[in-house]
């Protein structure tokens, strides 16, 4: 039985909301337990929206929702709130509202299970599901935001608490893993929410947070790389106990470490060999979090009876420079490019043949599903069978044709779009198309930077192209030379013996005779570029 008790005057003191329309729930019965969005509510819910209007208010009063909670109420939606005696409270930050949501639903409906949470600029969603399908493949009760809906299962809306609350009610309460997916950078209407990650992340409160990588994106929202690093880090700063998984090989999700909390162990993977090397731990890390000049409100510590924000400090900018601690071999992960397999404890775990996709991302998305699993003390053997049996999500380096070959992937920023072309372009093909979608919406800056990753990765491929088909050209040039020369001598022994010219005699051969190789040669290359303008 879910406990409810919990008044609308702590709820509104927790997010920091002015009570409007009526002092309590609308609701007979108070409150469902359950937070949810308007078009799905029933009676008793909490409705969450970034804005609502006249008609809004009306949906909710005729479906006697218990309140509703917004950050913009637009035209007389408040006057029609207090005509109708439905409480509306009234926020600054609609995320600090929908972090309240998702950590009351968690301990309230599925306290005991083991949470993951996962951010970065590229692999997210990827790594993500791979995570969930790993878990899921043991047999265990498993449930993520992630799958090819997720674009509407973000945690800037009430989502992810609705789908928690409908599995643990279908499913007895019965949840082992809960497996979230953040993002690394969020706004709404182009105005960014500050310290998104870190307000997540503490309302998870995860045993395991994953950083994938730090790249430039969502341009307008944050206009450097220093800017979307300081949020993604909030992983790192929210974590307060379990496996902080980092990726070595990115420095800036490397040096975030040193915004980890004492407890919090580090486990790293990457895709160079190098690692392999360190087998010695020097983790030191002493953040305390005691600067004072910035604080996020901590919703860790929410109560039923009286929900509560504690302020802790976020302030942790340390400049981003070499780490120098070493690493354990024990809680590192790397992809052996030598052998081309996947090595654990100095041991391999899978080859590069036994993967579903080959590609570097992909194998570095593998790689940060393993990681975390591994943190989860999941069999090894278990995590193999799952890498093995995974199939990619929609939109995913998703093989949506095989003749001709079509990659249906959602690179949306110039590191992703760079890495699935780099990718595509190692499969073998004579033609190579690639069909862009400019979103308009996106911005005019991070649409021009796409465009150049676009050039850059092109220019890349054929510079590759260049230097391997005139290596080639120039071996079988030899070759052909080393063959006319043998020819030649074989031809002049004849003709010496039967008193010919050997001028006359010679066989003539054809220029590039031995250089065609269509899993090398690129012919044709074009362009399209879908422009959708929304």
């Amino acid at each position: 039985m879910i406990d409810t008790r919990i008044t609308i005057d702590s709820l509104a003191r927790a997010i920091s909301g002015n009570i409007v329309g009526a002092s309590d729930f609308r609701s007979p019965g108070g409150f469902t337990g359950i937070f949810n969005i308007l078009k799905d509510s029933s009676e008793g819910d909490i409705v969450i929206r970034h804005w609502i209007d006249e008609k809004g208010i009306k949906i909710a009063s005729s479906k006697n929702v218990a309140c509703i909670i917004t950050e913009d109420p637009r035209g007389n939606s408040i006057d029609i709130a207090t005509d109708l005696k439905i409480p509306l409270i009234v926020v600054k930050k609609i995320e600090e509202a929908n972090a309240i949501a998702l950590n009351w639903s968690i301990k309230n409906f599925v306290p005991n299970s083991k949470r993951i949470i996962i951010s970065g600029t590229n692999g997210k969603s990827t790594t993500s599901h791979m995570i969930y399908h790993i878990l899921k493949s043991t047999g265990a009760n498993t449930l993520t935001n992630t799958d090819s809906k997720s674009e509407f299962n973000t945690l800037i809306d009430p989502m992810v608490p609705k789908i928690i609350s409908e599995y643990a009610l279908s499913n007895d309460g019965q949840l082992d893993y809960l497996v979230i997916e953040a993002s690394e950078v969020q706004g709404w209407l182009g105005k960014l929410m500050h310290n998104h990650a870190l307000l997540m992340t503490k309302a998870v409160n995860p045993d395991v947070g994953v950083v994938t990588n730090v790249a430039i994106d969502h341009i307008g929202l944050v206009n450097s790389i220093k800017e979307v690093f300081e949020e993604t880090s909030g992983i790192a700063k929210g974590m307060s106990k379990g496996t902080l998984v980092l990726n070595h090989d990115d420095e800036y999700v490397f040096n975030m470490a040193d915004f980890a909390e004492s407890n919090v162990e580090t486990f790293y993977f990457s895709m160079n060999s190098v690692i392999k090397d360190i087998n010695i731990n020097t983790n030191t890390n002493t953040n305390t979090n005691t600067n004072n000049n910035t604080k996020v409100n901590d919703i860790n510590n929410i109560g039923i009876n009286n929900i509560n924000i504690k302020n802790v400090d976020i302030n942790n900018t340390k400049n981003i420079s070499s780490n120098e601690n070493s690493i354990e071999i024990n809680k590192s992960l790397i992809y052996d490019t030598e052998s081309k397999s996947i090595i654990y404890k100095s041991k391999p775990i899978l080859t590069i043949e036994e993967l579903p996709f080959n590609s570097n991302h992909f194998i570095q998305n593998t790689l940060a599903a393993i990681s975390a699993c591994l943190s989860l003390n999941i069999k090894i053997k278990d995590i193999v069978n799952g890498v093995k049996s995974y199939k990619s999500l929609k939109r995913r380096f998703r093989k949506i044709n095989c003749n001709p070959i079509i990659i249906d992937d959602f690179a949306h920023n110039p590191e992703g779009i760079k890495a699935t072309i780099n990718a595509v372009a190692n499969f073998p093909h004579q033609n190579l198309k690639i069909i862009c979608a400019i979103r308009g919406s996106r911005g005019k800056e991070i649409n021009e930077i796409n465009a150049k990753a676009i050039v850059e990765a092109l220019k890349d491929i054929n510079s590759n192209y260049n230097t391997n088909y005139n290596h080639k050209n120039n071996n079988n040039h030899k070759n052909s030379k080393h063959e006319n020369n043998n020819k030649y001598k074989n031809n002049n022994n004849y003709n010496n013996e039967h008193g010919k010219n050997n001028s006359e005699t010679l066989p003539k051969i054809k220029n590039n005779e031995k250089l065609k190789d269509k899993k090398l040669k690129l012919k044709n290359l074009k362009i399209k570029i879908l422009i959708k303008w929304k």
